[in-house]
């Protein structure tokens, strides 16, 4: 039995690695497309297919999962639209040095390098934060008003300090120079448009660690970009009939309910172990990329089956271990005994 002409099997496939996806997305503010991307082409789809594919549904989740972070109070539409802006001339900037390194025959090389050391850079930086106290990673029990001068990151703290006007009010009840907020914006779209993400993994811990604004705003503020960026590039891609539904449906299906729970884990989960789970994923995918670029090199096929492995592996585990904690959390919650109130 098929349907939209793909097998039952095939779809429900499909729709269960969209739940996956979702709870990722939706918790960490990242964009879906560094897993289904690869895995699409392993399974033997046009590039084309996988990346305009790979764009649509995360235009999707991205929408889903910022309705949820929008009922929780999580995203800040002001520095949204000033992210979009300074991400977009910064894309621009990276496509035309990618542009270039492709005339000169660079481009594999160069993009592959920057993408494994980035990947690799940031994972390790936010594991090593979390390892050395509780306090200096990615936390998402962060209220606001409730962040003092020892919860933002030292970076953030320094360029608040720079008081160049026109100043900005964030979420999070502090002030920063709209010049650094577009310059972090600017960097993060210059890395985007180089290496050809969406680079929520990128803006995410940009907002925070650079401008300081509390993890749950970040997220949910990083996805509402997002829905602009997807969705720009999946109608680009859907003008020449890359998009393929069947591949995006199932996958949409999926996500719908695993973005609204990964979006609602940000209102839960208070455990410094989330900080090092999220560090480690990205140091497996950065793991994962360079074993898929040394398969290219040595001609050995079978490398590409062992990194779509690693990067399942690393999604499984941690969205597995976002459900876990909010389950605690949630029967935490409930057996604890009501304040009682004397007469």
């Amino acid at each position: 039995m098929e349907i939209l002409g793909v097998g039952i099997q095939l779809l429900a496939m499909f729709a269960s690695f969209g739940l996956l996806i979702g709870i990722l997305f939706g918790f960490f503010g990242m964009g879906g497309s560094f897993l289904v991307t690869p895995a699409l082409l392993v399974m033997g789809y046009k590039p084309n297919v996988a990346v305009a594919s790979g764009l649509a549904f995360v235009f999707g989740t991205s929408v889903i999962a910022t309705l949820k972070h929008r009922d929780l109070g999580q995203v800040d539409y002001k520095l949204g639209v000033l992210m979009i802006a300074g991400t977009t001339g910064g894309i621009e900037v990276g496509k035309i040095g990618l542009e270039y390194l492709q005339h000169i025959g660079l481009a594999g090389t160069v993009v592959s390098v920057a993408y494994i050391g980035l990947l690799g850079s940031i994972g390790a930086f936010v594991t090593y934060t979390a390892l050395k106290d509780g306090d200096g990673g990615i936390s998402h029990d962060v209220e606001e008003g409730d962040e003092g001068a020892d919860d933002i990151p030292p970076i953030a703290q320094k360029i608040q300090s720079y008081n160049i006007p026109p100043m900005i009010s964030v979420r999070g009840g502090f002030t920063v120079s709209l010049w650094m907020v577009l310059a972090v914006a600017f960097a993060t779209g210059l890395l985007s448009g180089f290496l050809g993400v969406g680079g929520g993994f990128i803006r995410m811990p940009a907002l925070f660690y650079l401008v300081g604004v509390p993890v749950p705003v970040a997220v949910g503020t990083d996805l509402f970009e997002i829905v602009f960026s997807g969705g720009i590039g999946s109608f680009l891609y859907a003008q020449s009939g890359a998009v393929d539904l069947s591949i995006v449906a199932p996958l949409l299906a999926g996500s719908a309910l695993g973005a609204r729970i990964g979006a609602g884990a940000t209102n839960l989960v208070d455990e410094d172990d989330i900080k090092v789970y999220f560090g480690v994923m990205l140091l497996l995918g950065a793991v994962a990329v360079a074993v898929r670029e040394a398969g290219s090199y040595l001609g050995i096929e079978v490398f590409d089956l062992v990194s779509l492995a690693i990067i399942l592996g690393a999604a499984l585990l941690v969205s597995a271990a976002v459900v876990v904690s909010s389950v605690r959390e949630l029967r935490a919650s409930s057996s604890s005994p009501e304040p009682s109130t004397a007469d």
